[in-house]
């Protein structure tokens, strides 16, 4: 019971600080650049951000500079 509860206060303090810490621990991870590249491949994965992120950088009524 005593182990059981211990491990129950662990893990809400362990989601506490890196809720609190939250950009931290994500520059932490983004540091590094093999884990920010598996990030990136995963993210452009996702229909709505590769739309979003690509809408952005490819924007049909963009002037161009020639």
């Amino acid at each position: 019971m005593v182990n059981r509860l211990f491990s129950i206060a662990t893990l809400i303090l362990s989601f506490y600080f890196a809720y609190k810490y939250r950009y931290r621990v994500i520059n932490a991870i983004l540091g590094r650049r093999w884990l920010r590249k598996i990030g990136i491949s995963i993210a452009m994965q996702i229909p709505m951000i590769r739309d979003r992120v690509l809408g952005s950088v490819l924007q049909p009524n963009r002037p161009q500079n020639s």
